[in-house]
């Protein structure tokens, strides 16, 4: 199956009635981590790295890792490029050969918003490439540098955005929130449900890390396709070399690397349980 636009997985997911888990990396120890679990389960998967995440993992060298990653799986697996900021670095990313990017441009009026995502739309679609926009503000930020306000999606400007801009994707503010969650979110369902009966494209579900298995399910159930999990994976590797160090099960760096890929595939095996994808390659 190799390498896959991230529409052909999202459709299929809204076919079948599961979600696809766009997890996001920082080093081949983590692609090599969620390509295990994929690899186990027969899942569909999407690797993807933010914008804000670069200052850490440069695109020209993460970015050829993880399509090269993609493209020796045996399952389906797309590249995409998450909360891109910057026409720069999404067009860099269709370069090295990413199958999606997302234009964030949920902060800014709507209008500017929808004029802008048509553009980066239009870009991909040069690319073969599937295109995500965003509606609403998620909170917090993807990196913790910033404690955003949820400011929830309206359906009725979810469906307008989608029409002025047609979208592959489109990302969803329910309650919401990147980063760890203070307390248990409690998620708009209402509004979710709303927005899925108008707005004809797969819904994304970012802040994914701390969400309730239930929740998740039930996010799914009413129109979420793709959800992101960043944090969790970022946590689940740093605690994963913690443990290993306290139990001493680390003599050396290759033992280093095995408890980082370890951790990323534990994490991913979790979610892909719950987003119901396993076997759906």
């Amino acid at each position: 199956m190799a390498l896959v636009r991230m529409n052909e997985l999202l459709v299929e997911a809204k076919k079948g009635g599961y979600a696809v888990g766009s997890f996001s990396v920082a080093n081949m120890e983590m692609v090599l981590g969620v390509l295990k679990a994929v690899e186990e389960t027969k899942s569909p998967a999407i690797l993807q790295i933010a914008e804000v995440r670069l200052k850490q993992s440069p695109l020209e060298v993460i970015g050829p890792l993880m399509v090269a990653a993609a493209k020796n799986s045996s399952m389906p697996v797309a590249v995409h490029f998450d909360h891109g900021k910057t026409a720069e670095k999404i067009s860099e990313s269709l370069e090295i050969g990413f199958t999606s990017v997302m234009f964030d441009g949920s902060h800014l009026p709507f209008e500017e918003n929808s004029a802008l995502t048509a553009e980066v739309n239009a870009l991909a679609k040069k690319y073969g490439a599937t295109c995500e926009g965003e509606i609403g503000c998620v909170g917090g930020s993807e990196d913790g540098s910033e404690d955003i306000a949820i400011n929830c999606t309206s359906p009725a400007q979810a469906l307008e955005f989608w029409q002025s801009t047609k979208v592959d994707a489109l990302a969803v503010a329910i309650g919401n929130a990147h980063g760890n969650y203070k307390q248990t979110p409690k998620l708009r369902f209402d509004i979710l449900e709303k927005t899925a009966s108008l707005v004809p494209v797969p819904l994304v579900l970012h802040g994914g890390t701390g969400i309730e298995p239930d929740d998740f399910r039930k996010c799914i159930s009413l129109g979420i396709h793709k959800i992101n999990i960043a944090t969790a994976t970022f946590d689940s590797v740093e605690n994963s070399v913690r443990s290993a160090y306290a139990e001493g099960k680390i003599g050396g760096y290759y033992d280093l690397q095995a408890s980082e890929v370890d951790g990323a595939y534990r994490n991913a095996m979790k979610h892909i349980e719950i987003f119901g994808c396993a076997g759906k390659a």
